[in-house]
């Protein structure tokens, strides 16, 4: 029977997960299994990093609102009455009941079970029949308020009251994002739906931006166009909170889709050499996007457990393409059964990967060079991992509660 895997020498080895990328290990098998792990993962990454939950213009309007769940904690994000983006806990402090769930417009939350309500910054304005409850007194009680910040229109929460912002850290990779002006972009309203999936999230986390596997398992005309075989990896600062890599393209104003280009407006901002590459661009742990020069695709991770995720992709467009004529018809062929199909594809090997992790057999493999996003994520990582275990950890290596 297996022991434990949280132990001194466990983490020490991790040390060959974040060095150069044509000497790393990729992480251990239990990195991505172990239930045990997973734990000690929530602690040390979500319950510290800024977490991507939703975009900006899901919630422009005062009352306006949408639900999202991080490692088991429901979350409202919610427009105030004064105008302010607010993240709230949905947990209603009377049962624990979820107090909303979808999205949509309130004047107020109230709890399904009891009709506890809350207004929209979280006050307890209603408890029916509490009039006895002893020292009980409503304006001591609120949904718990959670840290929020909006980079570029994504919402980002963080359970850490105390955590640094995050902004800061990301001006190495807002400076390649700058021309696509993703604050005033065109977008869905309303978030798009969850789809549910079977794997650890760091397996679809690294797939979502593997410049190595493109031209295998998507072989085609699409991936053809532009040079996988000539990535740009730029070295960022260390406390950079992100990652991104650029290919450049066979011709200018390619579009990943099956004409292989551009069939929207182009982001009127961006240069010559911007309308001559994709980006691919990661903010860990739950936000990856791929930008070209008339949308920008993004994929939300929103993690429930070892092996249970799930995903939310969006797009945001030039200013005023979606008032465009046809826009509709025109974006259906552009998600049709081309992207289909690659989607298809990563989500069948992401599944095989899922169960290879699980044998005996699975190893720390190595990784090419083109692999430098993966040898990124793992870093990223491993230095978490780490600096938590460290803090946390008692003389005899186990972790404490």
């Amino acid at each position: 029977m297996k022991g434990s895997c949280l132990t001194y020498e466990f983490f020490a080895s991790l040390d060959s997960s974040a060095c150069d990328v044509n000497a790393a290990e990729t992480l251990p098998p239990a990195c991505y299994m172990d239930p045990t792990f997973y734990e000690f993962e929530k602690e040390a990454i979500f319950y510290r990093e800024w977490l991507c939950v939703g975009r900006e213009a899901w919630a422009k309007e005062p009352g306006d609102f949408f639900t999202a769940t991080q490692v088991g904690e429901p979350i409202i994000v919610v427009r105030n009455r004064d105008g302010m983006l607010k993240a709230l806990s949905s947990v209603c402090q009377h049962r624990a009941a979820l107090v909303v769930e979808g999205h949509g417009n309130a004047r107020s939350f109230r709890c399904p079970y009891h009709h506890w309500t809350y207004s929209l910054d979280g006050n307890l304005v209603a408890a029916p029949e509490m009039d006895r409850a002893c020292n009980f007194d409503k304006a001591q009680v609120r949904l718990p308020e959670i840290k929020l910040e909006v980079w570029l229109g994504f919402v980002f929460i963080n359970f850490d009251p105390d955590a640094a912002p995050l902004a800061p850290r990301l001006s190495a990779v807002t400076a390649i994002l700058q021309n696509y002006d993703l604050s005033g972009a065109d977008e869905r309203r309303q978030p798009v739906d969850l789809r549910k999936e079977m794997w650890n999230w760091k397996i679809r986390y690294e797939n979502a931006n593997d410049n190595y596997h493109a031209p295998r398992l998507h072989a085609g005309p699409v991936t053809d166009c532009f040079t996988t075989d000539l990535p740009d990896f730029p070295d960022l600062p260390a406390d950079t909170a992100g990652y991104y890599r650029t290919n450049r393209t066979t011709h200018p104003d390619f579009s990943l889709n099956v004409t292989t280009k551009a069939a929207l407006p182009i982001f009127p901002k961006l240069t010559a050499e911007e309308r001559h590459r994709v980006v691919f661009l990661c903010v860990p742990p739950t936000l990856t996007m791929n930008c070209c020069c008339d949308v920008v695709n993004f994929t939300m991770f929103y993690v429930e457990g070892v092996a249970e995720m799930s995903s939310r992709r969006g797009f945001a467009v030039a200013p005023g393409a979606m008032a465009q004529p046809l826009f509709e018809e025109v974006w259906k062929t552009l998600v049709g059964k081309g992207r289909a199909e690659v989607q298809d594809q990563d989500r069948y090997v992401d599944k095989l990967v899922q169960t290879g992790l699980g044998s005996k057999f699975a190893i720390r493999g190595r990784y090419s060079w083109q692999e430098k996003s993966q040898n990124e994520l793992s870093s990223w990582l491993v230095r978490r991992y780490q600096e938590f275990w460290k803090r946390q950890s008692q003389p005899q290596g186990a972790l404490t509660s």
